[in-house]
């Protein structure tokens, strides 16, 4: 499974709040970006991030001169980041619920930036769609949990234990479906051997 750390950009192109827009509009064009990484003013300060549309919406529609905004004026600070270890589909899923575009990876210190741009031509979901890679898990899952069931028994802690496993595998599908299983595996095992429920009711 590819991380933020993976597909992120890592050569980072950043602005001092104090900077004018002129300048942010600037160097977005140099290096064809639609987004700044506001510096922190020390270690203990937070990132910022400028957009494209902070600039449109804040300063061109209201026809203000961009020599006298300043980009802390119209930043979002702080800004949305991502741990370099987050899963790319959870960067897609952050990046839907939210309505931005990019974030920066930090851990400590700035990493790098991953975009929606990024997403899409550096993860691998065409080639391993999570989805699949879930399922395959899940059967895998469920094949030892009837062996182990099998040879230790239906009400056995290793038989419950297993199916401990299968369902998380299946309610971290779901999660990633953002929709619930009608029925578990363990409950389809359970319609045959009724008596494996009651090996799954842990003591405090």
């Amino acid at each position: 499974m590819l991380k933020a750390q993976d597909i992120m950009t890592k050569d980072v192109v950043t602005i001092r709040g104090s900077a004018t827009v002129a300048e942010a509009v600037a160097k977005m064009k140099h290096h064809s970006l639609r987004a700044l990484i506001v510096e922190r003013r020390h270690e203990q300060d937070a990132y910022g991030m400028v957009t494209e549309a902070d600039i449109i919406y804040k300063v061109v529609a209201y026809g203000k001169d961009t020599k006298q905004v300043r980009v802390y004026e119209i930043m979002t600070k702080p800004c949305i980041v991502l741990n370099p270890e987050l899963g790319v589909e959870y960067v897609a899923r952050l990046f839907a619920n939210t309505g931005i575009r990019q974030a920066p990876v930090i851990k400590e210190q700035l990493l790098g930036i991953v975009s929606v741009t990024d997403i899409l031509t550096k993860s691998d979901f065409v080639e391993q769609p999570q989805s699949a890679i879930f399922d395959d898990a899940i059967q895998k899952a469920v094949a030892e949990a009837r062996e182990i069931c099998k040879a230790k028994g239906s009400t056995s802690k290793e038989c419950a234990a297993a199916w401990d496993i299968v369902e998380e595998l299946q309610a971290e599908a779901a999660h990633q479906r953002a929709q619930k299983p009608t029925k578990t595996a363990f409950e389809e095992y359970c319609q045959e051997n009724p008596e494996a429920a009651e090996a799954r009711v842990y003591e405090d």
